[in-house]
């Protein structure tokens, strides 16, 4: 069985902070630093203790979000493409150019007006790409960085978030536009790859994404399909997991997942992760997947 997830690349939680609301999850005002350092120093145990090779970096100093290093690019093979994020975290991207070139990994660079949030918004399965456009990715970086590593590119799109007048929230800290879905992370996740002789399985919530999207995924014939509650999704942080293809690594607030994946006979660890989840990621973020 091909596994999926067997190098990643993780750094620390020194420099984790909230200061830049830069998503909507960015809504408590108190952040215990010492626990969230902990929580990552448990996630990366865990990991390790699960099969998986964790490449270790610093993080960026002053940069509230380097913990989320499934941002940084997109990895397939000795190739990256490099991503281009917002403002609050624009000191990331050299910090993640010199660190993966150090392992040897060829730099591919998008156009500098091109938003692309990495691996956050472009999830493989097997030869296949999970896109999410409209947020902090658009739809041609997507196309440039599937075509420069070989992937069959899934175009989808998540909902937005509205206000009270039915109307797209615009972030004051990027001035793009917002959603609970931002990455396509939060709405997805990959379980197990699709094969030449085996079909993938993924993890998704419908209620997360446009009804064109929804159809799109619904009708993959080269994968079969998890459903996940808009609830698990967006306070359980469901589908931002970490999978082996036989261990997953999961939110320990989404038991629905939980036990439909533990009926199919994979082995689910929940640990849990209350600090670093304020920044408005989780397991599936503070990890890039390299092989």
């Amino acid at each position: 069985m091909s596994k999926l997830n067997s190098v990643v690349l993780m750094s620390d939680a020194y420099h984790f902070s909230v200061d830049q609301p830069i998503n909507p999850y960015y809504h408590q005002k108190t952040i215990d630093y010492n626990q969230a350092q902990i929580e990552h120093v448990r996630l990366e145990e865990i990991i390790i203790n699960s099969g998986i090779n964790v490449v270790t970096v610093p993080s960026p100093i002053d940069c509230q979000d380097g913990v989320y290093t499934a941002n940084w690019a997109l990895v397939r093979g000795k190739k990256a493409v490099l991503s281009s994020l917002p403002s609050a975290r624009i000191n990331e991207e050299k910090h993640a150019e010199k660190m993966l070139s150090s392992f040897g990994i060829e730099i591919i660079r998008l156009p500098k007006e091109l938003k692309f949030s990495g691996q956050g918004d472009a999830l493989a399965c097997g030869n296949l790409l999970f896109c999410g456009k409209g947020y902090r990715s658009d739809e041609k970086a997507q196309e440039l960085a599937a075509k420069a590593l070989g992937y069959e590119r899934i175009q989808l799109q998540t909902l937005p978030q509205l206000n009270k007048d039915n109307q797209p929230v615009i972030n004051t800290a990027t001035g793009w536009p917002d959603s609970f879905f931002y990455d396509i992370d939060l709405a997805l996740a990959i379980i197990k790859p699709a094969t030449d002789d085996q079909k993938g399985l993924i993890a998704y919530c419908p209620e997360a994404f446009t009804p064109e999207s929804r159809q799109k995924i619904e009708k993959l014939s080269q994968v079969d399909k998890i459903t996940v509650s808009y609830e698990e999704a967006t306070k359980g942080f469901a589908t931002n997991l970490l999978s082996t293809g036989s261990v997953v690594i999961m939110s320990a607030k989404a038991p629905k997942l939980k036990a439909d994946l533990e009926k199919l006979g994979l082995e689910v660890i929940t640990p849990e992760i209350n600090e670093l989840s304020k920044g408005g990621g989780y397991i599936r973020c503070m990890t890039l997947t390299l092989i």
